[in-house]
C-alpha cells in the first residue's frame, strides 16, 4: 500500500506560508515563490547576525577613538597603553565609559599614557 503525502505536504506548505506572512504580493500567497522568499530572508538574517557584530565593534572603536582624541591620544596608542598597564576591558565597556563617564575615561587614558612612558 502506498503512502499518500497530502497531510504532510499541506503542513509543510502552511508552515512556509506562515513564515512568509507580511511579505508583499505573491511572496506571501503562492507556495513556490514564498518558499524562495523565506529561504532568501533566512539567509539575509544569518548574514545580518554576523554583520551586526562587526558594525557594533566599529561603532565602539569610533567612540573610543573620539574619547581618546579629546585627551590627546590616538586609539592605537591607547589600546597598547592599556595592554602595557595590564588593564583588560573590552571595547564595549570602554565605549560606554567614553560616552557616559568622560572623567573616568580620562583617568584610563592617563594610566595608558603612564604605562607607555615607562
Amino acid at each position: 500500500m502506498r503512502i499518500k503525502r497530502s497531510v504532510n505536504a499541506l503542513k509543510k506548505r502552511r508552515a512556509i506560508l506562515k513564515q512568509a506572512k507580511g511579505y508583499r504580493g505573491a511572496k506571501s500567497k503562492l507556495y513556490r515563490i514564498a518558499r524562495e522568499a523565506v529561504m532568501k530572508s533566512g539567509n539575509y538574517a544569518y548574514i545580518g547576525r554576523k554583520q551586526k557584530k562587526r558594525d557594533f565593534r566599529r561603532l565602539w572603536i569610533a567612540r573610543i577613538n573620539a574619547g581618546c582624541r579629546i585627551n590627546d591620544m590616538s586609539y592605537s596608542r591607547f589600546i597598547s597603553g592599556l595592554k602595557a598597564a595590564n588593564i583588560s576591558l573590552n571595547r564595549k565597556i570602554l565605549s560606554d565609559l567614553a560616552t557616559n563617564n568622560p572623567a573616568e575615561f580620562a583617568s584610563l587614558v592617563a594610566t595608558a599614557k603612564a604605562a607607555l612612558a615607562k
